[in-house]
Order: structure tokens, then C-alpha cells, then sequence
């Protein structure tokens, strides 16, 4: 078993560290506030540090699940940043959305250092993460990644290397470009159907089995139906994700009509409140305005 830091204990980084524990890892966690840190202990066991740099001392792998690009570099490089305090060899994975740019300047840093660094974004949502099911794409040398996949088991169904530095957050890029459009479209299907005096659930159970099924459709048709939107990635994490998608559009010529749009339409969800709520919300947005 290993000796693992996890840094940062949000909403999928809490159950992540969870299921380390779970494996017989000893996990040392930090969280910027010190109080979840303290809730994770006392559930799962392990230590709780004051600081990155704290809790990547002595390890061999530190994770990270943070909020953005900033919060990334901070955890990384800031003060009592965890890369310094890092022994040479070891291993930094970053389970964190974020651009391409930032995930292959931690890289430089690492290196610096003599650190490897894996870009390991996830796919799976919350639910993913509680219930250790998690997709998760990679990008870094060949030998890093090789020995970050066991400890990325504790919580995750499969675990891909990409390529080098970057190709797990292009991945993810990939991921909600897809997601984006796909989610449109079983909202204006569904909003179609209620307009049209349809049973919403006798029609997904037709067409569910057929070419228009995906996942998004079997999992979250029940509660749009339902008008409820409580569970999921958020709309103000999608808008982010989208927002690095199509910077990174801007930077290699690809054309992104689509997700530029659902992008749009997300903003109008948060004009509506709903910031917070889950990304099947763009029907609501349909209700709403339609």
C-alpha cells in the first residue's frame, strides 16, 4: 500500500479520498477549509495537514481535485505549495478540469523538481465519484502514468493514458463538448414531447433502446420529467469547462458552433438561479422561455 496526499475535498475529491482509504492507502488530506478536512478524518481515518506542502511531505503520490486553473497553481506552486515539498520520484496527479496550459506548466514545474506530473481528469459526475466508478483520462510519460493507474483504482472503473503532458484535459475537452450537445438535445426532446401531450417516460422507454439512447438520457430523464435538478455537475463548473473547451477552439482552429451555443444557453440557466443546479437544466431554461 502507498502513502498518498489528497488535496482538496469537494464534492468529488471527499468520496475519492474515501475509497483510498477504503484500499488500506495511508491518505493524508488537505482542504482549503480545515473543517472538511477534520469530517473526512473522523470518517475515514487518516491525517489531516494545515497546508499542500504539509500534506505532500514524506508521500509517494499526492492527488488533487481543486476548482480551476488559480486554484490548481496554488495547491501546486503557491505558497506551501505541494511540488516543493515533494521528493524527487514521487508522483502528483491532478484529478481538476482545467486548461491544457496550466496542466503542462505544473509539468515544467514538476520536472523541475524531478516530480512526475499526470493530468487525470474525470468523468462520472458525483455519482461517479460516490460510488467508485469513475472514468478517468490521462496524459504524461508512459512510466508515471503506469504507476499512478493502481492508486486511480481505488475509485475508478478504467484509466487510460491519452498521451503526453495535456492529453487527459484535451480528453476531458472532448468529453463536454459531447455532453454539452448531447444534453440540448434530450431537453428539446423532451420539452418537444410535453408540448405535444406525450407520456415523457412511455417515450424514453421506446426510444432509450434505440439509436437516440445514451447515457445522459437513461440517467437523468426522470428527474428533468420532474423538473428537479439537485443532483450532478454543476452549471456553473460546465460554463468553465465550455469556457476552456472553446479558448482552446480559439488556439487550434477548431469549429465549435454547437457547444458555443449550449454555452450560451447555460448562461441564460444561471440568469434564471440555477447556477447551482445540475446541467440537465437546460430543459428548465426551454420551460422557462419556450
Amino acid at each position: 500500500m502507498a502513502k498518498v496526499a489528497f488535496l482538496g475535498l469537494g464534492v468529488m475529491g471527499y468520496p475519492m479520498a474515501g475509497y483510498l482509504a477504503k484500499a488500506g492507502h495511508a491518505v493524508t488530506v488537505y482542504n482549503r477549509t480545515a473543517e472538511k478536512a477534520e469530517s473526512w478524518v473522523s470518517e475515514f481515518g487518516g491525517t489531516a495537514a494545515p497546508t499542500p506542502a504539509a500534506a505532500a511531505a514524506g508521500q509517494d503520490f499526492v492527488m488533487a481535485c481543486v476548482g480551476n486553473d488559480d486554484d490548481l497553481r496554488q495547491v501546486c506552486t503557491g505558497e506551501a505549495g505541494a511540488l516543493a515539498a515533494m521528493a524527487p520520484g514521487c508522483v502528483f496527479v491532478d484529478h481538476t478540469t482545467v486548461s491544457a496550459k496550466v496542466t503542462r506548466e505544473m509539468y515544467a514545474a514538476a520536472d523541475a523538481l524531478q516530480v512526475s506530473f499526470v493530468d487525470a481528469p474525470v468523468s462520472g459526475g458525483q455519482a461517479g465519484a460516490e460510488n467508485g466508478q469513475l472514468v478517468v483520462m490521462c496524459g504524461g510519460t508512459e512510466e508515471a502514468c503506469s504507476r499512478a493507474e493502481p492508486i486511480i483504482a481505488s475509485y475508478a472503473k478504467a484509466c487510460r493514458r491519452l498521451g503526453e503532458s495535456g492529453s487527459g484535459q484535451l480528453t476531458k475537452m472532448v468529453n463536454q463538448i459531447c455532453i454539452a450537445g448531447l444534453v440540448q438535445g434530450l431537453s428539446e426532446g423532451l420539452h418537444f414531447a410535453e408540448k405535444a401531450g406525450l407520456d415523457g417516460r412511455a417515450v424514453i422507454d421506446v426510444i432509450g433502446g434505440g439509436a437516440a439512447g445514451s447515457w445522459q438520457m437513461m440517467n437523468r430523464f426522470e428527474t428533468m420529467l420532474e423538473d428537479h435538478f439537485e443532483h450532478g455537475f454543476a452549471v456553473d463548473w460546465m460554463r468553465k469547462d465550455l469556457g476552456i473547451c472553446l479558448a482552446t477552439a480559439d488556439e487550434n482552429g477548431a469549429s465549435l458552433p454547437v457547444t458555443a451555443l449550449v454555452d450560451q444557453f447555460y448562461k441564460d440557466v444561471q440568469k434564471l438561479g440555477g447556477g447551482r443546479w445540475d446541467t440537465s437544466s437546460l430543459v428548465k431554461r426551454l420551460r422557462e422561455t419556450g
